[in-house]
């Protein structure tokens, strides 16, 4: 399964890369995120794997964060992998005018029945929920609103 997202966010690049780009702010725009922990000794660079913990509902879920290709300001390519589901994450950035076009292209690889049966039932559940973390990303980057004042 594979779609497009894609937002702008009323930030220079520069600036919305600083945001995005640091671990600490994930729980400010990720519902649901719980922690991470480092798997390499190389955090922030290209191979480098980091084991991401969320609670979904009543649902624990762990997940490992490949970087597969980082050329920043452009690009930065991901792959979260946990139990049935492999996905694949190219994340686009340009600047408009002194804003940000976040274009990300994602792929979802299904290995288990019960994955494979809610990505054919329920496509838009995923796209949904990608779009979700564009916009709490967008409103933490431009205004500090996080999604933990919301719990």
């Amino acid at each position: 399964m594979k779609y497009t997202t894609e937002i702008v966010v009323d930030l220079p690049r520069d600036e919305f890369l600083k945001k995005l780009d640091n671990t600490e702010n994930m729980k400010h725009w990720q519902r649901g995120f719980e922690g991470y922990e480092q798997l390499s000794k190389n955090p922030g660079e290209e191979g480098a794997r980091m084991n991401l913990k969320y609670k979904m509902g009543k649902r624990d879920i762990e997940m490992v964060e490949t970087i597969i290709k980082k050329d920043l300001p452009e690009e930065f390519h991901l792959t979260y992998d946990t139990k049935g589901v492999h996905n694949i994450q190219k994340n686009y950035f340009s600047e408009e005018d002194g804003k940000t076009r976040w274009i990300s292209e994602s792929e979802f690889q299904f290995s288990s029945l019960g994955m494979k049966l809610m990505g054919f039932l329920m496509p838009g559940a995923f796209k949904k929920q990608s779009m979700k973390y564009a916009i709490d990303f967008k409103n933490f980057a431009e205004k500090g609103i996080s999604v933990l004042d919301k719990r």
